[in-house]
């Protein structure tokens, strides 16, 4: 829509802020590493119940399109498995995983499963399809559905939780908000200069300015062979592939 509006004559200056760190032209936006707090936290939280009751535990993290949330969070709170709607999972890799654990001894499992995360059979149906699916489930959610999928296979107590809009809200953590501020300096500075059309990004620790040509209509998605993904499987996390 900025796009739309400098097109038509207006002048703008964006700057990159969602939770979900979706935007193109950006290493990361602002509102991202304070959503990871705390979903991180629920994560951290889930632990100590998940150990002691040995239970499979699922923790549904926002990212509807993209993973990086559930991503970052999953690692850092220590998740088993991270299920993401860039890579389809295996219902039957999700339950070897929780046997293999089972047997080394782990009772529990933490599994975070983000909002928009897919099966390998319902990413083969067409968009109409998989609406229509969907408008059918008898699931609130995707997580509900993996829960109960494992409790079939498994005969193991599965419980589901959804910190949902927390993740949006409360106070931003210390690296938001110097973040923030750098980049909304550099967008009043370009303001005072007369330099429009552009969103303020960050790339390789540096602040820039991105055509917003650039930017618009594309969505920075995780790429299932990123490194980040690797390093992941390397600490023996499971993507249900």
């Amino acid at each position: 829509s900025s796009k739309l509006l400098h097109d038509a004559g207006m002048n703008m200056i964006t700057l990159p802020k969602t939770i979900d760190n979706d935007i193109f032209g950006t290493d990361t936006t602002f509102g991202f590493q304070s959503a990871i707090d705390i979903a991180t936290n629920v994560i951290d939280c889930i632990h100590t119940t998940a150990a002691s009751h040995g239970r499979v535990f699922i923790v549904e993290v926002m990212g509807h399109k993209v993973g990086w949330l559930t991503l970052n969070a999953g690692m850092a709170g220590g998740a088993d498995i991270i299920l993401l709607p860039e890579i389809p999972y295996d219902i039957q890799k999700i339950v070897d995983k929780i046997e293999e654990r089972d047997k080394n001894g782990s009772r529990f499992t933490i599994i975070a499963v983000a909002e928009g995360a897919i099966s390998k059979q319902d990413a083969k149906l067409s968009k109409k399809e998989y609406k229509k699916k969907k408008e059918e489930s008898l699931y609130p959610s995707v997580s509900y559905e993996v829960a109960a999928e494992i409790q079939k296979l498994t005969g193991r107590e599965v419980r589901v939780t959804v910190p949902g809009h927390m993740q949006r809200g409360g106070s931003p953590c210390p690296y938001d908000r110097v973040f923030a501020s750098r980049l909304g300096s550099e967008a009043g500075k370009m303001i005072l200069d007369g330099k429009y059309g552009f969103m303020v990004g960050y790339k390789n620790r540096e602040i820039v300015r991105v055509p917003l040509e650039d930017v618009a209509g594309k969505l920075k998605t995780v790429d299932p062979d990123a490194s980040i993904v690797k390093e992941a499987k390397l600490l023996g996390i499971c993507f249900g592939d």
